[in-house]
């Protein structure tokens, strides 16, 4: 089992392919007890608001101009929402891409761009 951390990164291609990487990581660690659906919902939480520390005082102009170090902390801080998210979303048997397609279908219906473009209000408030 160790040998699977010497290894040098794996690309990775795809949802299956990440998800299947993340299931055979936790596996080999015995962590199936731990991730559980609270459990993992909750460390996803967490990382979501670890991803705004990188961004905490900086203006929106600097937010949007990162250093290289600035953009390494959000690149890991990201990567920790997708791997909490892609697991949680593999032990609830969801497809993240089949899911966000029909959440896209459903905001076009409550945003529809006559109605929606160039504002910010919630579709309650049309």
């Amino acid at each position: 089992m160790a040998a699977m951390d010497t290894l040098p990164p794996a690309s990775i291609d795809s949802l299956d392919a990440l998800r299947e990487r993340i299931h055979a990581f936790a596996e080999a660690r015995a962590w199936q007890r731990y991730h559980t659906p609270k459990n993992l919902a909750i460390a996803l939480v967490v990382e979501a608001a670890e991803l705004l520390e990188p961004f905490q005082w900086l203006t929106p102009e600097e937010s949007a101009a990162l250093n290289d170090m600035q953009r390494e902390a959000v690149r890991q801080e990201i990567a920790d929402v997708l791997i909490y998210l892609t697991r949680l979303a593999d032990l609830l048997d969801i497809d993240l891409l089949e899911a966000a397609a029909d959440k896209l279908a459903l905001n076009a219906r409550k945003y529809p761009v006559e109605k929606a473009h160039g504002n910010a209000l919630k579709y309650t408030d049309f």
